[in-house]
C-alpha cells in the first residue's frame, strides 16, 4: 500500500474524514471536513502519520515545532518527539497567539509550525507573525492534511503527510447553503 492510501485508510477508520456541510475555522465553507482529533486520539495512527511528515523533514534544519492550539498541539507534539526537538504551542490571548506558561523563542531559533490542517494558512501566520516578533525564524510549516486549493499560496514551504483536493466556498457562493443544507461548525475558532 502507497503512503497516500495508508494515510486516507486510516483517516477513514478513524472517522477523522467527514463528509456533509460544514463551515470552516477560515470562514469558508466545505463539503468535506478532516477532524484530525479523531485520527489524533489514536496514539499508534497518529505516530504512523506523523512519520511521513518527519521523513519529508529529515533534511530540514530546525530547532523548535510550534502547534497553533488547539488543532496543532497534539500534532506538533509528536512531530517534536519523533524528531527529538523542542516542541511547545501558542494559544489565543484576548484574540491574539501568544506564547504562554513559561514557553520561550530565542532569537534566531529557527522553528516549523505544526498544524493538523492547513486551509488557508491564517493560523500558521497569525502564528508566524507572533513568533518574528520574538526574533524567531520561521522555516516550514508542517501539517497532517493540506487543503489548500490552488489560490492559497505561503511564504513558507509546507510539508504534509497528505494533500487532499477539498473544494470550499465562501458563503455567498456556497452551492450547499444555496440547495438549503444546513452546516456544522466542527473546528475550534469562533467565526464571525
Amino acid at each position: 500500500m502507497n503512503t497516500e492510501n495508508m494515510i486516507i485508510e486510516e483517516l477513514k477508520d478513524s472517522k477523522a474524514l467527514l463528509e456533509g456541510h460544514f463551515l470552516l475555522s477560515s470562514g469558508r465553507h466545505s463539503d468535506k471536513y478532516c477532524q484530525c482529533a479523531r485520527l489524533l486520539q489514536y496514539p499508534d495512527k497518529a505516530e504512523k502519520v506523523v512519520k511521513v511528515i518527519k521523513e519529508k523533514l529529515k533534511n530540514v534544519d530546525f530547532d523548535i515545532v510550534v502547534g497553533p492550539a488547539m488543532g496543532g498541539i497534539v500534532v506538533g507534539y509528536e512531530l517534536a518527539r519523533q524528531m527529538n526537538k523542542i516542541g511547545i504551542f501558542s494559544e489565543r490571548v484576548d484574540g491574539e497567539m501568544a506564547l504562554r506558561r513559561g514557553f520561550e523563542i530565542e532569537k534566531g531559533d529557527k522553528v516549523i509550525i505544526c498544524e493538523d490542517v492547513v486551509t488557508t494558512g491564517k493560523s500558521s501566520l497569525e502564528v508566524a507573525n507572533m513568533l518574528k516578533e520574538l526574533g524567531a525564524e520561521v522555516v516550514a510549516i508542517a501539517c497532517l492534511v493540506d487543503r489548500r486549493d490552488e489560490s492559497v499560496e505561503l511564504p513558507y514551504e509546507v510539508y504534509e503527510a497528505i494533500k487532499i483536493d477539498v473544494k470550499s466556498y465562501d458563503k455567498e457562493n456556497c452551492p450547499l447553503c444555496k440547495d438549503g443544507i444546513p452546516y456544522v461548525k466542527p473546528g475550534s475558532r469562533n467565526i464571525k
